[in-house]
């Protein structure tokens, strides 16, 4: 009897999924795409309707082959690839490239790798969905089209463009954009001086036990609409003084009960921030593990299980019956208390949400952190605990708080005539709800701030002063973007997808056209020119809103409410002008930065310049004279085999390596990152282990990793 042949894109979804099918199922990994557009030149037939020239790359004749071998015989061919666009497109490109006959083949989809998903979505099979395969193709020839033509031209007007890898693209171009605007907003950002005026005051009681303080903030002047703005010690000195003495009593006390409901579930964006600001993981590294999870792990049994659902999703929606374990492991474990009357609904969806995705949560919310525990490496454990605890806290009771707010009055009446208006506030949890278990992060940290209890104060209450002071400030510039921040910014202004934004992020920072310190990104000078060039040149494209646009365009492509063809039609026309235009007028430029370094070879000044492989120092006397230097990272850590040197990466022909900056002097070396702190147990060096964890160069010691940001120096 002829088998079913099933196609995943990966070998580790291939193991999980044949094991729920059975015997009667042979499952193969294609490895993701089979076809592509070739490298090296355009391929695409503008002339010809952008018909894209798709071709198998030679490292996939042999999967094509064997998954044909595999498919003689077969009564029917499933495809089984990612619930997306790009697992939709995958599926097409391997029916076109096997050349199979649309009627054995057979599309399902599925967004968890458990036995019931499988088993659901195998007994409701389709078509390939050709409206979400002409929005992924027209995203693809569209991206080659801007990609393969302005590539070149950095190349050609900035100097070395072609030996440093320059690129451009529709969506990291504009993200590269955002870092680079950010950072001339802080440059032209001008610091402004100005105070503020707090009073310590307390109940004006006889009792002879300990009378509880707080701090309350002027706000103004009473009968004066204006607020008060104090930009001198001078003029907060001189308010410091007539409050110095003065009676104070309250005027109003407004008592108010908050209720503060919990976070949604996971979208794919909000992974990203959260693990970025909690666990200190890249957008790409967050991605990699929970790819990890999604495939499958195998647990107690022994047995792969997908652990989350599909992780690339811009919907907060959840099962019914997810919700419905949710709730009940909420009952067992929490309490009613802790358990709303019916299931809360998150059917908001990020703009411009695609297919009708789920959240990102657990396949099962009884498989908790704990019990799983010695089955996942500690990062796949650390994201796992972060999915399941923001799913499970999604379903919980609010969080209650009585905020209270105090209005006073403070003068003296027998040398002002001012009154002056000051306001304390403060709140008190009543009841922790789902922050018994989970709290969304902020940029601004504001979620850490500490609650401020108020005494009980009543109208007219008269309140005693113990000190009143003048505090100075000065207005900051807006922060450099963290790639949590940069991520929310994208999704807000709609500037790519979900499945986007890790690649976005990175390959911005492999062209060296940004840094990322002390967690921030800031633009290279190089990212900074080729920002500039295409800005200059090519303002459509780099204009947020026709980024936006034409994401909007591609979603209705998927919806079926466009076509694909006049798309693309309608944007290359005026893209060949500007591309012209820009070929005869835009400048060109040598791209290099100064340093403090000086060539040993000359004396004279070294540079900083940039190739494919990093950053490096070189003579500014080249090509007379060819002295470099490397610029390598700095680790904050000092060289245990002299006491002297710090330790710093370098790079030898694999793998990087860190030696002493005393070098030749100290021969210290080691393989493994070294950590700023010691260890805990013996101070000895500790060390960053295969395993995600610190380990002690000298001890047995093993423990969670330390953040720790790098710097560069010239060594």
């Amino acid at each position: 009897m002829a088998k079913n042949l099933v196609i995943v894109e990966s070998p580790a979804k291939a193991r999980t999924i044949g094991r729920f099918l059975g015997k009667d199922y042979i499952v193969k990994a294609s490895l993701g795409h089979v076809r592509d557009l070739p490298s090296g030149k355009l391929g695409v037939e503008v002339e010809e309707d952008f018909a894209p020239q798709y071709t198998v790359p030679k490292e996939k004749n042999k999967i094509v082959t064997e998954l044909k071998t595999a498919a003689k015989g077969a009564s029917v061919i499933y495809l089984a690839t990612d619930p997306d666009r790009e697992g939709e497109a995958i599926s097409w490109h391997l029916v076109k490239a096997a050349k199979w006959d649309s009627k054995t083949t057979r599309r399902v989809v599925f967004h968890e790798i458990t036995e019931p998903a499988i088993q659901e979505a195998f007994q409701h099979p389709r078509e390939i969905n050709m409206q979400l395969v002409d929005s992924q193709q027209a995203r693809r020839v569209l991206d080659r089209l801007v990609g393969y033509q302005l590539s070149p031209l950095l190349w050609q007007k900035i100097s070395g463009g072609r030996k440093m890898g320059l690129s451009a693209g529709r969506v990291q171009s504009v993200a590269l954009r955002l870092v680079v605007d950010r950072e001339r907003e802080i440059e032209a950002f001008t610091s402004t001086e100005y105070w503020t005026i707090e009073a310590i005051l307390q109940p004006k009681t006889e009792r002879k036990t300990s009378i509880p303080t707080f701090t309350a903030v002027l706000q103004g002047v009473k009968g004066q609409r204006s607020k008060l703005i104090l930009s001198s010690k001078t003029a907060s000195s001189k308010i410091t003084k007539e409050l110095t003495g003065a009676d104070f009593k309250v005027t109003k006390v407004t008592n108010k009960e908050v209720h503060t409901r919990p976070a949604p579930p996971f979208i794919t964006s909000t992974l990203q921030q959260e693990a970025g600001r909690k666990l200190r993981f890249s957008a790409k590294r967050t991605m990699a593990v929970a790819q990890q999870l999604y495939e499958g792990i195998s647990i107690a049994s022994g047995e792969a299980v997908g652990l989350i659902t599909y992780m690339r999703t811009d919907s907060t929606q959840v099962a019914p019956q997810a919700l419905q374990e949710a709730r009940q492991y909420i009952k067992q474990h929490y309490g009613l208390a802790y358990l709303p009357k019916s299931p809360r609904s998150y059917s908001k969806k990020a703009k411009g949400a695609q297919e009708a995705h789920e959240a990102i949560r657990p396949t099962s919310m009884f498989r908790d952190p704990d019990n799983i525990k010695p089955y996942l490496k500690p990062e796949q454990l650390r994201l796992y605990d972060l999915i399941w605890k923001r799913m499970l806290s999604s379903q919980m009771t609010d969080a209650e708080s009585d905020s209270t707010r105090v209005d006073i009055e403070a003068s003296k009446p027998t040398s002002s005539t001012k009154t002056f208006l000051l306001k304390a506030s403060g709140s008190v949890v009543k009841f922790e709800g789902f922050r018994v278990l989970y709290s969304e992060t902020r940029d601004d940290n504001s979620n850490d701030r500490q609650e401020t209890t108020l005494p009980k104060l009543s109208a007219k209450e008269k309140l005693g002063c113990t000190n009143v002071s003048a505090l100075q400030h000065f207005t900051q510039p807006p922060p450099r973007y963290t790639e949590a921040m940069l991520v929310r910014t994208l999704e807000e202004k709609g500037i790519g997808r979900p499945s986007t934004y890790a690649p976005t992020i990175s390959l911005i920072q492999d062209r060296n056209y940004v840094n990322k310190e002390q967690g921030h990104f800031k633009p290279t000078r190089l990212g900074t020119v080729v920002s500039d060039h295409l800005t200059d040149h090519f303002p459509g494209i780099m204009d947020l809103g026709f980024t936006v646009q034409m994401e909007e365009s591609l979603d209705q492509i998927a919806e079926g409410t466009k076509k694909w063809v006049p798309v693309l039609q309608e944007f290359y026309g005026p893209f060949q002008k500007a591309l012209a235009a820009a070929t005869e007028l835009m400048p060109r430029v040598k791209v290099e930065e100064p340093s403090d370094e000086v060539c040993e070879l000359c004396g004279q000044p070294m540079v900083i310049k940039t190739s494919r492989f990093g950053r490096f120092l070189a003579c500014s006397g080249f090509p007379e004279c060819r002295g470099k230097k490397s610029l390598l990272k700095k680790t904050g850590v000092t060289c245990p085999g002299c006491t002297t040197g710090e330790l710093v990466e370098r790079r030898g022909k694999g793998r990087p390596f860190y030696g002493c900056t005393q070098y030749p002097n100290c021969k210290f070396i080691i393989t493994k990152q070294p950590l700023k702190e010691p260890c805990p147990e013996c101070n000895s060096l500790l060390l960053v282990s295969k395993r995600d964890t610190a380990q002690c160069h000298a001890c047995s010691f093993q423990g969670p990793i330390p953040i720790r940001e790098d710097t560069e120096i010239a060594v």
